[in-house]
């Protein structure tokens, strides 16, 4: 089971979904006097169950969840995992005034107000929680497929990698595990031939893959992760993400990240790959994945 909480607008109707798309029976918003009801024993099925709980449900008070998650991780017939979903104020509020929704705590008041509220009051829950997923840069289906890496069942579990290429100007990503920076390689940008180009294309990736430290600095990366790979799946990690930035996000850092996703797949891994700032410019959705919740 797993309870899916943190603040509103930081996508928790997204992970529902997500969660429900891959075999969950997903009930939100559920009173938690109900809570014991739906799990007493013998009540349930062969699906695992994902419950969304927040500031509207009924009966809803921090120490009365925190409580609660207590009492659910104590019996031996449930797996119980709390996932809580944060996110930063300013992209709060830019998704509280693009859907012209109140917010939950603050009806009368300013959003922000309401935003503030919930930070405090929801932080014995952060703390108290297995997984913490910052949407603040994520895009629905970049928290869709995070939520599949997670939260996989048990048919579909092992450790899942996700590659992703970014523009440090943009931000490092804060879902990330580990990072590499392939800046000193260099750079497409000022070939101006190549500069329309990706890390997909055959003359891009010929000319870095010809600097003489990129075979020194990707053989680096896999010796590294050789070892490490066996050891997270003896420990049970079900996600890994694994990223690689440049200055734009468009040339080095998506030709490194589709070799490691490539060299990956031959070792018999799962893997998902991302390019998440490879058109220059555009806008990110990232208002969308609070717009239901």
């Amino acid at each position: 089971m797993v309870l899916v909480t943190g603040l509103s607008g930081a996508g928790r109707n997204t992970a529902l979904n997500a969660l429900e798309d891959h075999g969950y029976v997903a009930v939100d918003n559920l009173p938690l006097f109900l809570v014991d009801d739906l799990l007493r024993p013998g009540t349930g099925d062969a699906h695992p169950l994902a419950l969304g709980i927040d500031v509207r449900s009924g009966g809803f008070t921090t120490p009365a969840v925190v409580d609660h998650v207590r009492d659910l991780r104590a019996r031996a017939d449930l797996d119980v995992r709390l996932l809580y979903l944060d996110c930063d104020n300013d992209v709060l509020l830019r998704r509280f005034t693009e859907t012209r929704r109140a917010h939950p705590l603050a009806r009368d008041r300013p959003v922000l107000d309401g935003i503030i509220d919930e930070r405090r009051l929801l932080q014995p829950l952060r703390d108290h929680a297995d997984v913490t997923i910052d949407t603040s840069q994520l895009a629905p289906q970049e928290l869709k497929a995070l939520m599949l890496g997670h939260f996989a069942r048990r048919a579909e579990a092992g450790l899942r990698i996700a590659v992703m290429s970014f523009s440090f100007r943009r931000g490092l990503p804060r879902e990330s595990d580990l990072v590499f920076d392939a800046r000193f390689l260099r750079n497409p940008h000022y070939v101006e031939a190549l500069r329309p180009y990706t890390g997909r294309d055959g003359g891009v990736a010929r000319y870095v893959k010809a600097d003489k430290d990129f075979k020194g600095f990707f053989r680096g990366i896999t010796s590294l992760l050789e070892p490490l790979l066996p050891r997270f799946d003896t420990e049970g990690k079900s996600y890994l993400t694994v990223a690689v930035g440049c200055t734009g996000g468009r040339h080095r850092s998506v030709l490194v990240a589709e070799e490691l996703a490539d060299w990956l797949r031959r070792r018999g891994r799962v893997v998902t790959l991302t390019h998440r700032d490879l058109e220059a410019g555009a806008a990110r959705p990232v208002a969308g994945i609070g717009r239901t919740g």
